[in-house]
Protein backbone atom coordinates (compact mmCIF):
# COMPACT_ATOMS: atom_id res chain seq x y z
CA UNK A 1 0.00 0.00 0.00
CA UNK A 2 1.10 3.57 -0.76
CA UNK A 3 2.15 6.13 1.74
CA UNK A 4 -0.67 8.02 2.34
CA UNK A 5 1.38 11.25 1.51
CA UNK A 6 2.71 9.67 -1.84
CA UNK A 7 -0.51 9.12 -2.92
CA UNK A 8 -1.66 12.74 -2.08
CA UNK A 9 1.35 13.94 -3.94
CA UNK A 10 1.04 12.01 -7.06
CA UNK A 11 -3.14 12.83 -7.05
CA UNK A 12 -1.68 16.32 -6.52
CA UNK A 13 0.95 16.01 -9.61
CA UNK A 14 -1.92 14.89 -11.41
CA UNK A 15 -4.54 17.26 -10.65
CA UNK A 16 -1.90 20.23 -11.72
CA UNK A 17 -1.39 18.78 -14.95
CA UNK A 18 -4.56 18.40 -16.19
CA UNK A 19 -5.43 21.99 -15.30
CA UNK A 20 -4.35 23.24 -18.47
CA UNK A 21 -3.73 22.78 -22.36
CA UNK A 22 0.37 23.43 -23.04
CA UNK A 23 1.91 23.85 -26.54
CA UNK A 24 5.34 23.01 -25.37
CA UNK A 25 6.77 20.06 -24.19
CA UNK A 26 7.30 20.40 -20.42
CA UNK A 27 11.06 20.12 -19.83
CA UNK A 28 12.25 17.60 -18.16
CA UNK A 29 13.10 17.84 -14.01
CA UNK A 30 16.60 19.90 -13.44
CA UNK A 31 16.24 22.13 -16.04
CA UNK A 32 16.10 26.07 -15.87
CA UNK A 33 12.93 27.84 -15.59
CA UNK A 34 11.80 30.40 -18.36
CA UNK A 35 13.25 33.66 -18.19
CA UNK A 36 11.17 36.39 -16.74
CA UNK A 37 8.85 37.93 -19.06
CA UNK A 38 10.38 39.91 -21.07
CA UNK A 39 7.13 41.98 -22.65
CA UNK A 40 5.01 43.16 -19.63
CA UNK A 41 1.28 42.09 -20.02
CA UNK A 42 -0.47 45.20 -21.14
CA UNK A 43 -4.40 45.11 -20.85
CA UNK A 44 -4.62 48.30 -23.13
CA UNK A 45 -2.53 45.75 -25.54
CA UNK A 46 -4.83 42.86 -25.45
CA UNK A 47 -7.79 45.60 -25.80
CA UNK A 48 -6.41 46.67 -29.07
CA UNK A 49 -4.40 44.09 -30.40
CA UNK A 50 -6.66 41.11 -29.68
CA UNK A 51 -9.63 39.91 -31.83
CA UNK A 52 -12.30 38.02 -29.42
CA UNK A 53 -15.93 38.11 -28.75
CA UNK A 54 -17.50 39.57 -25.93
CA UNK A 55 -19.91 37.34 -23.30
CA UNK A 56 -21.31 38.87 -20.39
CA UNK A 57 -22.42 42.42 -19.58
CA UNK A 58 -21.24 45.03 -22.41
CA UNK A 59 -21.37 47.67 -20.41
CA UNK A 60 -19.06 46.89 -17.90
CA UNK A 61 -16.43 48.23 -16.12
CA UNK A 62 -14.77 45.19 -15.32
CA UNK A 63 -13.26 43.24 -18.63
CA UNK A 64 -11.62 39.95 -18.30
CA UNK A 65 -10.00 38.24 -21.24
CA UNK A 66 -9.33 34.33 -22.24
CA UNK A 67 -6.91 33.14 -24.38
CA UNK A 68 -8.35 29.55 -25.96
CA UNK A 69 -8.06 27.06 -28.05
CA UNK A 70 -10.95 25.56 -29.89
CA UNK A 71 -9.13 22.29 -29.24
CA UNK A 72 -8.44 22.60 -25.43
CA UNK A 73 -10.79 20.40 -23.08
CA UNK A 74 -9.58 22.96 -19.94
CA UNK A 75 -10.95 25.83 -21.98
CA UNK A 76 -14.70 24.17 -22.74
CA UNK A 77 -14.57 24.03 -18.86
CA UNK A 78 -13.99 27.37 -18.41
CA UNK A 79 -16.36 28.28 -20.84
CA UNK A 80 -18.60 26.70 -18.33
CA UNK A 81 -17.51 27.73 -15.12
CA UNK A 82 -17.25 31.40 -16.10
CA UNK A 83 -21.20 31.60 -17.20
CA UNK A 84 -22.06 32.15 -13.63
CA UNK A 85 -20.11 35.29 -13.50
CA UNK A 86 -21.12 36.94 -17.05
CA UNK A 87 -23.81 39.06 -15.43
CA UNK A 88 -20.71 40.95 -13.26
CA UNK A 89 -18.09 41.11 -16.16
CA UNK A 90 -17.29 41.44 -19.33
CA UNK A 91 -15.55 38.73 -20.42
CA UNK A 92 -13.64 38.74 -24.32
CA UNK A 93 -12.72 35.25 -24.77
CA UNK A 94 -9.90 35.46 -27.41
CA UNK A 95 -9.25 32.64 -29.70
CA UNK A 96 -5.70 31.13 -30.11
CA UNK A 97 -4.25 28.10 -32.71
CA UNK A 98 -1.87 26.47 -30.70
CA UNK A 99 -2.85 22.36 -30.18
CA UNK A 100 -3.65 21.19 -33.61
CA UNK A 101 -4.40 22.17 -37.16
CA UNK A 102 -7.74 22.41 -36.48
CA UNK A 103 -7.38 25.17 -33.58
CA UNK A 104 -6.74 28.40 -35.85
CA UNK A 105 -9.80 27.42 -38.16
CA UNK A 106 -12.57 26.50 -35.62
CA UNK A 107 -11.19 29.52 -33.82
CA UNK A 108 -11.94 31.87 -37.05
CA UNK A 109 -15.30 29.68 -37.61
CA UNK A 110 -16.45 30.99 -33.95
CA UNK A 111 -15.31 34.51 -34.84
CA UNK A 112 -17.27 34.39 -37.88
CA UNK A 113 -20.56 33.37 -36.49
CA UNK A 114 -23.61 35.89 -36.51
CA UNK A 115 -23.55 35.22 -32.72
CA UNK A 116 -19.97 33.76 -31.59
CA UNK A 117 -21.77 32.52 -28.11
CA UNK A 118 -24.08 30.41 -30.13
CA UNK A 119 -21.38 29.07 -31.68
CA UNK A 120 -19.00 28.53 -29.32
CA UNK A 121 -21.93 26.65 -27.63
CA UNK A 122 -22.31 24.61 -30.47
CA UNK A 123 -18.44 24.12 -30.81
CA UNK A 124 -18.62 22.88 -27.39
CA UNK A 125 -21.86 20.33 -27.03
CA UNK A 126 -19.84 19.30 -30.62
CA UNK A 127 -16.30 18.69 -28.74
CA UNK A 128 -18.01 16.27 -25.43
CA UNK A 129 -19.93 14.35 -28.16
CA UNK A 130 -16.35 13.70 -29.48
CA UNK A 131 -17.28 15.11 -32.74
CA UNK A 132 -14.29 17.36 -33.18
CA UNK A 133 -16.21 20.95 -32.94
CA UNK A 134 -17.71 22.68 -35.64
CA UNK A 135 -16.69 22.98 -39.27
CA UNK A 136 -15.14 25.63 -40.94
CA UNK A 137 -16.81 27.11 -43.79
CA UNK A 138 -16.44 29.65 -46.24
CA UNK A 139 -13.95 32.18 -46.87
CA UNK A 140 -12.34 32.29 -43.49
CA UNK A 141 -8.86 33.99 -44.38
CA UNK A 142 -9.27 37.17 -43.18
CA UNK A 143 -10.08 35.55 -39.76
CA UNK A 144 -8.03 32.88 -39.42
CA UNK A 145 -4.77 35.39 -39.68
CA UNK A 146 -6.81 37.28 -36.88
CA UNK A 147 -6.58 33.98 -34.85
CA UNK A 148 -2.40 33.81 -35.82
CA UNK A 149 -2.02 37.51 -34.71
CA UNK A 150 -4.42 36.54 -31.26
CA UNK A 151 -1.74 33.32 -31.11
CA UNK A 152 1.35 35.56 -31.35
CA UNK A 153 0.29 37.99 -28.47
CA UNK A 154 -0.10 35.67 -26.32
CA UNK A 155 3.22 33.76 -27.25
CA UNK A 156 4.50 37.61 -26.75
CA UNK A 157 3.62 37.59 -23.34
CA UNK A 158 5.34 34.27 -22.90
CA UNK A 159 2.20 32.08 -22.08
CA UNK A 160 2.81 28.57 -22.02
CA UNK A 161 -0.73 26.93 -21.86
CA UNK A 162 -4.41 27.98 -22.47
CA UNK A 163 -6.48 28.78 -21.20
CA UNK A 164 -5.09 32.14 -19.85
CA UNK A 165 -6.96 34.40 -17.91
CA UNK A 166 -5.90 38.60 -17.31
CA UNK A 167 -7.96 41.10 -15.69
CA UNK A 168 -8.04 43.37 -13.05
CA UNK A 169 -9.08 42.33 -9.77
CA UNK A 170 -12.43 44.40 -9.07
CA UNK A 171 -11.94 46.18 -5.73
CA UNK A 172 -7.60 46.39 -5.94
CA UNK A 173 -7.67 47.31 -9.55
CA UNK A 174 -4.35 44.66 -9.82
CA UNK A 175 -3.16 43.25 -12.65
CA UNK A 176 -4.38 39.42 -12.35
CA UNK A 177 -3.13 36.72 -14.48
CA UNK A 178 -4.19 33.18 -14.06
CA UNK A 179 -3.03 29.88 -16.27
CA UNK A 180 -5.54 26.96 -16.19
CA UNK A 181 -9.21 26.41 -15.61
CA UNK A 182 -10.80 27.53 -12.18
CA UNK A 183 -13.69 26.52 -10.88
CA UNK A 184 -16.27 29.31 -10.59
CA UNK A 185 -15.53 30.22 -7.05
CA UNK A 186 -11.87 30.63 -7.48
CA UNK A 187 -12.39 32.28 -10.88
CA UNK A 188 -15.02 35.03 -9.22
CA UNK A 189 -12.30 35.17 -6.28
CA UNK A 190 -9.62 35.31 -8.18
CA UNK A 191 -10.77 38.75 -10.08
CA UNK A 192 -12.98 40.08 -6.87
CA UNK A 193 -15.87 39.13 -8.62
CA UNK A 194 -19.03 37.82 -5.87
CA UNK A 195 -19.19 33.59 -5.90
CA UNK A 196 -22.81 32.81 -7.18
CA UNK A 197 -25.21 31.30 -5.10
Amino acid sequence: MKHPLSLAATLLACVLALAACKDKVDKPAGTAELPARTTPVSIETIASEARGFTVGSPMSARTIYVFFDPQCPHCAALWNEAKPLKAQAKFVWIPVGLLNPSSTPQGAAILSAPDPVVAMDAHEASMRSKSGGISATGDLDALKKAVELNTKLLDRYQFNSVPTIIGKHADTGALVIKEGALPTAELAGAFGLKPPG
